[in-house]
């Protein structure tokens, strides 16, 4: 695995005048987030216990530990939290973490270098990887499917796409 640490949430600012959050979770159960307390800060600093108070538009208010004025909640926008790996899920063989995925090289069938994922996004649509590499002005984003990405192999840091004709130059 890649990292110890995985981003499961960010906080979006503050929720009202006492100190709540606007909390953004990235879990595949959004609501899950609180479960997998305590929380980071991405360098570790801070840890916050997490206490959802109800849904708001695009994720949750929440309580976190510490944070008692709307002040010290908005100093908190855009901070992303982290949850040490060990509390989270073990995996199906065909399911992975976006950190695992990031910065793993892409090769196509033919063992051509295509780049490295630098990113994962999802726009409800499906995942999609933003892929880096030689020879590409801008990064590329592969369909993240089996028919394009028939093989993920996590031990040897790589993975093996078929990407749609066009896609990377050849």
């Amino acid at each position: 695995m890649s990292t110890e640490r995985v981003c499961v949430g960010a906080i979006a600012g503050a929720f009202g005048v006492r100190g709540e959050v606007r909390l953004k979770s990235f879990c595949a159960r959004p609501e899950a987030i609180a479960d997998y307390a305590p929380l980071f800060t991405e360098d570790g600093a801070r840890s916050f216990t997490v206490r959802i108070t109800g849904p708001v538009k695009g994720g949750f208010a929440a309580r976190l530990s510490g944070v008692t004025t709307r002040e010290q909640a908005d100093a908190l926008r855009g901070t992303q939290l982290f949850v040490d790996r060990a509390r989270l899920p073990a995996l199906p063989d065909d399911e992975y973490y976006h950190a695992d995925l990031i910065g793993l090289e892409v090769v196509d069938t033919g063992g051509r270098h295509l780049g490295h994922v630098r990113a994962v996004h999802d726009h409800g649509a499906g995942d999609l990887l933003e892929v880096h590499g030689p020879g590409l002005q801008d990064t590329v984003l592969l369909p993240f499917t089996n028919s394009a990405v028939p093989t993920v192999d996590l031990a040897a840091g790589r993975i093996i796409a078929d990407p749609p004709e066009g896609l990377f130059p050849d």
